[in-house]
């Protein structure tokens, strides 16, 4: 038990059971020996004020302060109600009945707000700073930018830096939502709020705490309940003129018949008083109240807990409306980085062109360059290495084992006098000449992220319509991505302000679209498309900011994921709804007709009430 409830709703059940053995034993003693009504009220006021108490007394001060028309409002007065007609159970039940639907309630929002406390976990709680020769344990906030920070096995890393020493594993669930764990080593870039696992690293910290990004995921996270969808506020609103009509049609039903029946009899008049008190039961609206803000509560948490933050309800539910998604290429689709895809040599080997290509690029800081020196993988020895002459805008002249070399692209070859070619593959190419002797080329090309053709592949098994791709690139290099990824549509070498007209044309044409971007180029498109899509581990701050979702892992595949939850959470509120207003509207016109008794209204209020949560609580459930 103490696993599922807290000391507060312990107590509360606690006051449920002994409310409910009372009931039972006065029920039983009222059907047995039928005592006059000045010693069954008192009996019947024990379990009432057991289970009751704190909703009478929240009534009158809300209706001190002018806030009349809420549901404990309605509980009392149709409690009230039931034991002036001398209905003494039922006034019990009703009272008991909603203790329990609020007990429930009470149940499922912490169960629900249990994926965010895990998030809000992620907060470090202190900084091991290194002064000089000695450590000390320091707020995070206290932590300057450019300080060497140690983190040992077993701690959080408070803040976003540089590994400057050690190597270690890294825990990255309570970000990403995975329990994969990723080695980390000297120069590698480190993320607070992850776990270090192994060993003890020191940290060079790029950012101060407010700029971190565990303190951005907090943030996010406390402000995306603040911001509600349309389905929301339209509840909202309609809880506020809904309850005052509800006691108008309450205290009509009650006046009007017997005033046109016979208003001299007492018994005509109970007998509307207690239909009055039915209607005001079941027309009690907690269970819409509860359950459409539970479950996008439900699934804020359930993507929250996949790795993903939405920022608010509206976000959710504009993201379960999506047929369009268009994405950006570089740093979304493709790593972003270089590396060697291809050597086509030409009379030499390919590790020997590849060699000398590494020895001419080894002075360049290039990420064309730095490519090719990662590809060698061997050492390169620079002594080799006679001179390096940069020709601007062309590539590299350079002398080799006391041999001239040129490595770059065309015009380069043209200057050698080499006999070049181009060559069929997208992708950046570097030539390699001896002299005018032409010995091959590389290609190299920005790699493409693991999970983006998966990504399309579950874009459109949840029904994505299309997806298109935008970007700066050139034509050739973009229709290749597109085509090994399964994009649909391609728009190259485009200028930023170009993709904003192209996501703003798309938009005229009737698309709900999400756009799909990292860069600080993509924080003006973030914003006019109708859901923003960030990557949270790679991406800018401007692209976050600007964004309605954050994926924190970077992985496209999540993207689906979302839909997915956003599309369920929207269905569970729309069954809701459906479900307590059609029973409400039943059971409401069956008591108005004195078919209905104030047990059916029980179940009408509570009983749906009840159902409606634990429909809402689906919200949480893990997407497969």
């Amino acid at each position: 038990m103490k696993k599922y409830l807290n000391r507060k709703q312990r107590k509360w059940l606690l006051r449920i059971v002994i409310a409910l053995i009372l009931m039972v034993i006065c029920y039983i003693i009222n059907e047995v020996f039928e005592p006059v009504w000045f010693i069954a009220l008192p009996m019947f006021m024990i379990p009432y004020v057991i289970c009751g108490y704190d909703v009478i007394k929240s009534a009158a001060v809300n209706i001190v302060h002018g806030q009349v028309f809420d549901e404990k409002f309605l509980m009392a007065l149709a409690t009230i109600g039931a034991i002036a007609t001398g209905e003494y159970p039922e006034a019990v039940a009703v009272m008991l009945f909603y203790q329990i639907g609020e007990l429930f309630q009470s149940i499922a929002v912490g169960r629900s707000r249990k994926s965010i406390a895990g998030l809000m976990d992620i907060r470090p709680d202190y900084a091991n700073l290194l002064d000089g020769d000695e450590e000390r344990m320091v707020s995070p906030e206290e932590v300057p930018v450019g300080s060497v920070i140690v983190v040992k096995p077993g701690e959080k890393i408070p803040l976003d830096g540089v590994i400057v020493e050690g190597a270690t594993t890294i825990n990255t669930a309570a970000l990403t939502g995975e329990s994969v764990p990723s080695d980390a080593g000297y120069s590698d870039n480190v993320i607070s709020g992850t776990l270090n696992l192994t060993g003890v690293i020191k940290v060079r910290t790029t950012s101060n705490f407010t700029e971190s990004t565990v303190a951005k995921i907090l943030e996010l996270v406390e402000n995306s309940y603040d911001k509600k969808a349309r389905v929301e506020n339209f509840i909202t609103r309609f809880a506020r003129w809904y309850t005052p009509c509800v006691v108008i049609a309450a205290l009509l039903l009650f006046v009007i018949p017997p005033l046109m029946t016979d208003p001299s009899s007492w018994a005509v008049w109970s007998t509307w008083l207690n239909r009055a008190m039915v209607f005001l039961v079941v027309s009690c609206p907690c269970a819409l109240v509860v359950s459409v803000p539970l479950s996008f509560f439900g699934g804020l948490g359930g993507a929250s807990r996949e790795g993903v933050l939405i920022k608010g309800a509206n976000y959710l539910e504009a993201l379960s409306r999506i047929d369009t998604v268009v994405f950006d290429k570089t740093g979304t689709i493709t790593e972003g980085s270089f590396a060697v895809d291809d050597i086509h040599p030409n009379e030499i080997s390919a590790a020997d062109l590849l060699d000398i290509a590494a020895c001419c690029e080894s002075y360049s800081g290039h990420p064309v360059a730095e490519s090719i020196v990662r590809a060698h993988e061997g050492h390169i020895d620079k002594s080799r290495i006679d001179s390096v002459e940069e020709v601007a805008g062309k590539g590299i002249r350079a002398i080799v084992d006391g041999q001239e070399y040129f490595c770059g692209n065309g015009a380069l070859m043209e200057m050698s006098g080499a006999k070049w070619h181009e060559c069929h593959l997208t992708g950046t190419v570097i030539h390699v000449s001896r002299g005018s002797e032409y010995l091959g080329h590389i290609i190299i090309s920005d790699q493409i992220k693991p999970d983006s053709a998966l990504a399309m592949e579950e874009l459109k098994a949840v029904g994505i319509k299309r997806t298109v791709m935008l970007t700066g690139d050139k034509t050739a290099v973009a229709e290749s991505v597109a085509s090994k990824v399964g994009i649909t549509d391609v728009f190259a070498e485009l200028l930023p302000q170009d993709k904003v007209s192209k996501v703003e044309e798309l938009l005229s044409g009737g698309a709900k679209l999400a756009f799909v971007g990292d860069g600080i180029n993509d924080a003006p498109v973030l914003t006019r498309a109708d859901v923003g899509i960030a990557m949270g581990a790679m991406g800018s701050d401007a692209a976050i900011e600007s964004a309605d979702v954050v994926l924190m892992d970077d992985k496209l595949s999540k993207i689906a994921k979302a839909v997915k939850i956003a599309r369920r959470t929207m269905v569970i509120v729309r069954e809701n709804i459906i479900f307590a207003l059609g029973v409400k509207l039943v059971i409401l016109a069956l008591g108005a007709l004195g078919i209905a008794g104030m047990w059916l209204a029980v179940f009408g209020d509570v009983g749906v009430l009840v159902i409606a949560i634990l429909n809402a609580m689906r919200a949480m459930m893990k997407i497969r």
